[in-house]
Formats: structure tokens, C-alpha cells, sequence
């Protein structure tokens, strides 16, 4: 006989078996989980798009809608050339920010716990991620 089945034994005398699940704690469910990916680089996320959904169709999870929108947004900066003079002389820059949304119904807690653990252990590199429950 093991050393823990003794121990067991001598604290509760009464039980051979103790009942770890009798207080288990009910399972949440989530009506729609929206999750937004934003990136420098479209294509990475189409890629990623394709990768979400047939991880959400394997796992038997509903697909909503999965958009984009059309244009990207821009955060443009206007430097000087020179710290000192030479105002005139200036350089801008521009970076260019696409996003993509995913929207999954009806899913329960321990469900969406495993899926988004999966996706975002899965998030290409420069890719940033938000979600709403």
C-alpha cells in the first residue's frame, strides 16, 4: 500500500475515497466573444484569419462574421531633418496599422479558455490582439 493511501486513511477514517469533484463550480457561457488583431502587414493577418476559423470549425465552434475593414489607419509624423536649424528641412513618416475582427456565438467558459489559449499561443510575431467577451 502507498504512503499517501495511509495518510489519507488516518485523517479521514470514515472514506476510502475521496470525492474531488463534488463542488465543482458551473461552467460560464459567453453569447459572442469578439476578437480584434491588428497588424503592419495585411497578409499575415488573412493568413491568420484562415487559421482562427478552421481552429474554430475543428473545435465545433460557431462562426460569425470575420471582417476587415477596407482601408488601414494612418498615424503619419513630421520630423525635422536637424535638431538645431534648418526648419524647412523636414521628413515625414508613416505607419500604416490593418485590423481584423472575429466574432464566435455561444460558446461556454471552458471551451473559450482552451480556444483563445490555443490562438494566441499561435499569434505570428507583430501581431497584436484584444478580447471582448
Amino acid at each position: 500500500m502507498s504512503k499517501i493511501g495511509t495518510t489519507i486513511r488516518r485523517f479521514f477514517p470514515s472514506s476510502n475515497k475521496i470525492n474531488c469533484f463534488s463542488t465543482q463550480i458551473p461552467d460560464k457561457l459567453y453569447k459572442n466573444i469578439e476578437i480584434e488583431v491588428k497588424c503592419g502587414q495585411p497578409a499575415i493577418l488573412k493568413s491568420y484569419e484562415y487559421f482562427v476559423t478552421s481552429a474554430a470549425k475543428h473545435l465545433g465552434i460557431t462562426v460569425g462574421s470575420c471582417w476587415a475593414p477596407k482601408l488601414p489607419v494612418h498615424d503619419r509624423m513630421t520630423l525635422l531633418r536637424s535638431v538645431h536649424i534648418y526648419k524647412k528641412h523636414r521628413e515625414q513618416y508613416e505607419v500604416r496599422t490593418y485590423y481584423r475582427y472575429f466574432n464566435f456565438h455561444k460558446l461556454t467558459g471552458s471551451t473559450a479558455d482552451t480556444f483563445l489559449e490555443y490562438v494566441q499561443r499561435n499569434l505570428p510575431e507583430g501581431v497584436g490582439m484584444k478580447v471582448t467577451y
